[in-house]
């Protein structure tokens, strides 16, 4: 097995390659709306990757505000909470990061996640479920899961995404409807090829599909990421193994659980054994707890 230093290298440059392929397929969605309405130029292209960006930044900009009021996540500081203040406050001095803001989720499900636009804006939250059922080396594991994710920017990479996959699929029921009932620019189609006009309409209907497939693989390797950087944090791989075990062990499900949520808690309460690993947003716990074993006997980690 790769060592963790490899295993960060090669999931930033997947995510990099699936966020080009899911950029491409955004503009040729559009192209195929403009060709059918008559508009061939890829003029209209710009404008309209220029209106989603503005959604992503809206997004990433409020996401602190936005993920805490949709678990209803209460920030604690020192006094109301010294152990996990403390305990955080260890990792974020390991991290070389500024310290987040601390909060806590009451639900009994055992998860946690982190939120915010970048370092200086972080969130980390723990569900009181886990801080019951996990000792301290298992939470540092938990917390130096979710730095990584503060570190690495996952949430402007999972807002991207996310956003992205929501335009492709805007414009692709778009085109499906106009295309039904007979809209478009007819003077400018009538000469269109016949097969490029069906070419268009599949990819509306296969695009939504494959944005879909898109974002959850990016989100898979962005948690894939964040694991391999939580073992540079504590050069420690056993407290998350051991935490990702108690998860895998626990059959309870944090209220919070829409979509819109599902990629931020270190474990996806919609994945599930019965889920497909293409839709998953995580990777299998059964694999991360594999390779965090497989750092284990490597021997002692090294950055």
């Amino acid at each position: 097995m790769s060592n963790f230093r490899e295993q960060q290298k090669s999931n930033k440059l997947k995510t990099l390659l699936l966020l080009g392929v899911m950029g491409s397929l955004t503009a040729f969605v559009i192209y195929a709306v403009a060709l059918y309405l008559g508009y061939a130029s890829l003029g209209v292209i710009p404008f309209a990757i220029g209106i989603s960006l503005i959604g992503v930044w809206g997004s990433y900009y409020s996401s602190d505000k936005i993920v805490l009021s949709m678990t209803g996540a209460k920030l604690i500081d020192h006094d109301s909470a010294p152990q996990l203040f403390n305990l955080v406050q260890e990792i974020t001095i390991a991290s070389g990061l500024p310290m987040p803001k601390v909060a806590i989720v009451e639900d009994a499900a055992p998860n946690a996640f982190a939120t915010g636009r970048d370092p200086e804006h972080a969130v980390i939250a723990f569900t009181t479920g886990i801080l019951q059922v996990m000792d301290r080396e298992q939470l540092q594991g938990v917390a130096a899961h979710e730095l990584a994710h503060v570190a690495n920017r996952d949430t402007l990479v999972s807002a991207v995404a996310a956003t992205t996959a929501g335009a492709i699929a805007l414009l692709s029921d778009f085109l499906i409807r106009i295309s039904l009932f007979g809209g478009g620019r007819r003077d400018n189609n009538d000469g269109a090829n016949p097969f490029v006009m069906v070419a268009a309409l599949v990819a509306a209907l296969l695009a939504p599909i494959a944005a879909v497939l898109l974002k959850a693989a990016i989100s898979r390797k962005r948690e894939a990421l964040a694991d391999a950087t939580a073992v540079a944090f504590t050069r420690n791989p056993t407290g998350l193994r051991r935490a990702l075990e108690t998860l895998a062990a626990d059959s309870t499900v944090v209220h919070q659980k829409s979509n819109a949520m599902a990629h931020l808690w270190i474990e996806s309460p919609l994945d599930s054994r019965m889920t497909s690993k293409l839709f998953a947003t995580h990777p299998a716990i059964e694999d991360r707890i594999a390779n965090l074993r497989a750092l284990e006997k490597s021997g002692p980690v090294t950055l």
